[in-house]
């Protein structure tokens, strides 16, 4: 467990580390690089699996940073550790977030639990399946890659906008901030320059 600078939550808990998804932009693949990890083969954390129960103070936790828990490549046996953890911590809010929503539908959740998908193009089908279960549901256009104006963000109780922070990477198009129309929005600190 970390402390995170990440704006809208309170630690960072990776009981999987990797990801199969191979986005461009991805600061998790970065990460592992620099720490001679193997990111193309997602791995169980024995030794963070249970950092939750020491934490005591209600916090908001980001469950896998650094992989994408509910990729068609994660053993459900893997999740439903982390949904024990989590329903034995209802002290914490636990924040999931993934590029693959539908596998959602395949598992339930606590109602400590926030569900999120990040939608970087246009892609109806990851908000169809986020707005099937019934949560705490949340969109992170980060990064913003594309105009948003298309998706109806009904249904969507936060919605966190971010930029492209990969090297050389390209500022989003201010039209494109404009048009995520949303009473609750965050925009994380690397795209408010660009407002």
């Amino acid at each position: 467990m970390n402390k995170t600078k990440i704006e809208w939550c309170d630690y960072t808990w990776n009981p999987v580390i990797g990801c199969k998804q191979g986005c461009f932009y991805c600061y998790a693949r970065t990460w592992a690089k620099r720490a001679g990890r193997d990111f193309n083969n997602p791995a169980w954390s024995e030794g963070q699996y249970r950092k939750p129960y020491k934490i005591k103070e209600p916090s908001k936790i980001f469950v896998c940073s650094l992989a994408d828990l509910f990729g068609d490549w994660i053993p459900r046996e893997w999740i439903k550790n982390v949904l024990t953890v989590v329903k034995e911590n209802r002290q914490h809010t636990f924040m999931f977030l993934t590029k693959n929503p539908k596998r959602y539908l395949e598992f339930e959740f606590p109602n400590n639990c926030m569900l999120g998908t990040t939608i970087d193009y246009v892609n109806q089908a990851r908000l169809d399946y986020l707005k099937q279960k019934v949560a705490y549901r949340f969109i992170s256009f980060e990064p913003l890659l594309s105009d948003m104006s298309s998706l109806d963000l009904s249904e969507i109780d936060l919605v966190i906008v971010g930029a492209n922070s990969s090297k050389g990477a390209k500022p989003p198009k201010k039209e494109w901030i404009e048009s995520i129309k949303h009473p609750n929005i965050f925009y994380k600190n690397n795209i408010k320059k660009y407002i």
